[in-house]
């Protein structure tokens, strides 16, 4: 079994709990978190959508772990990585991905755990190059990849799961190559 939690100076990655889903269902709920994605996620929704992160996480021992802010809040949100369940041009690919509670915003929280994933997926997992994409609209996550060392690929394209005629379909794809991660 892979290491199952990351630590960085700030935070701990770690794999969910049962205390986790209140959270976790209040920032799905939240219009201001979930802006660039098609719609706010129900409780119901929300615990699902956990529970298969969860289970990804613990059978795999990688994933989309909870965040937990030492000597803070128990749960910020996920950062972590996935195998994206959709058709694309660039698949096959491993993403990076994450989502925090507003109040976790602004104080460098999803750089510093991407960091941390983007770390394990080079060095444990032996990946060549890991992705990253969002919304085209959605400004702090393209900045958070670009803190991060990705760079836009110019590959924009149509995501299968965004409803057709949807602002948000568009979306912009990053790419971190192993090769350019150590070099920096």
């Amino acid at each position: 079994m892979l290491n199952h939690s990351l630590q960085t100076p700030r935070l701990l990655l770690r794999p969910w709990r049962d205390d986790d889903l209140a959270p976790y269902a209040a920032l799905n709920a939240d219009p201001e978190v979930m802006r660039h994605f098609p719609a706010l996620l129900s409780r119901e929704e929300s615990d699902a959508q956990a529970a298969r992160i969860r289970a990804k996480l613990d059978a795999q021992g990688w994933g989309l772990w909870a965040v937990e802010v030492k000597g803070g809040p128990a749960f910020i949100g996920f950062v972590g990585l996935a195998v994206p369940g959709f058709e694309a041009p660039f698949m096959p690919a491993t993403e990076i991905g994450w989502r925090l509670a507003r109040s976790a915003w602004g104080q460098g929280y999803a750089s510093e755990a991407a960091r941390a994933a983007l770390g394990f997926g080079f060095t444990e997992l032996g990946l060549e190059a890991i992705v990253s994409f969002t919304a085209v609209g959605n400004q702090r996550s393209r900045a958070v990849m670009e803190r991060i060392g990705m760079q836009n690929t110019g590959q924009d394209f149509e995501h299968p799961r965004v409803p057709e005629g949807s602002p948000l379909r568009r979306h912009v794809l990053y790419r971190l190559a192993r090769r350019d991660w150590l070099a920096a």
